[in-house]
């Protein structure tokens, strides 16, 4: 072996090992940022009771702010590690929840229904966006518990069926068709966030000179 064909296998070694660590810590770490997340929204009811606890504005302000960064902030964080389930070829190869696309999916409608509507205002936003999440933390969290974690374990030849099912590397052809379903949803939904964005500033903008049309009537007057 020469020096450049065993530089190139070091370095192959190293990009292979560094991807395969990056992917089982993201896998590792989801389900917990999933339940955080989770956790977040459904506390919303006990954050607005306390921001009616402080005797300062200012102090019920921050509190509030603070915990629409942190929730917002878990979200986006969950949705970007959430896009290695959109490449067909993780998915095939790593043991990972045959959900993970679709909840991939619920996310970016959350991102999505968050974008065009207020949903801490809204109540049918806000139960749209509950609804994605219950959705997507089930479809994340039940084919991990019962097909990821369970596959090594043994619980009798009906239940390692079910339990092979739900994991991405032992059912690939269920896993690629859902990947791909995933991806087309996110795309549309992409498309709509593009339009929205898009047709809002235009909007803003037939807006302004009517009111910079006013305003000198307004002085005149």
């Amino acid at each position: 072996m020469t020096v450049q064909q065993l530089t190139h296998a070091i370095i192959n070694a190293i990009l292979q090992g560094g991807e395969g660590f990056l992917e089982g810590t993201m896998a590792a770490l989801l389900p917990l940022l999933w339940l955080v997340l989770l956790a977040l929204h459904l506390a919303r009811p006990y954050m607005v009771r306390t921001t009616q606890k402080f005797s300062l504005r200012l102090g019920a302000d921050i509190w509030w702010v603070l915990y629409i960064g942190i929730r917002d902030l878990l979200l986006a964080v969950v949705a970007i590690m959430s896009f290695m389930y959109l490449y067909p070829d993780i998915v095939v190869a790593d043991s990972l929840p045959i959900g993970g696309s679709l909840a991939t999916a619920a996310l970016f409608g959350v991102l999505l229904v968050k974008l065009v509507a207020d949903a801490d205002d809204d109540p049918r936003a806000f139960k749209l966006v509950s609804t994605l999440l219950g959705i997507g933390s089930a479809l994340y969290l039940v084919p991990t518990l019962l097909g990821v974690q369970l596959t090594s374990g043994v619980w009798g030849p009906g239940w390692a069926g079910i339990a092979k099912a739900l994991a991405t590397n032992t059912d690939p052809g269920l896993a690629v068709a859902l990947c791909w379903i995933s991806v087309a949803a996110i795309a549309l939904m992409g498309l709509v966030a593009l339009w929205y964005d898009l047709r809002v500033p235009v909007q803003h903008g037939r807006g302004e000179p009517t009111a910079a049309r006013l305003e000198p009537d307004r002085e005149g007057a």
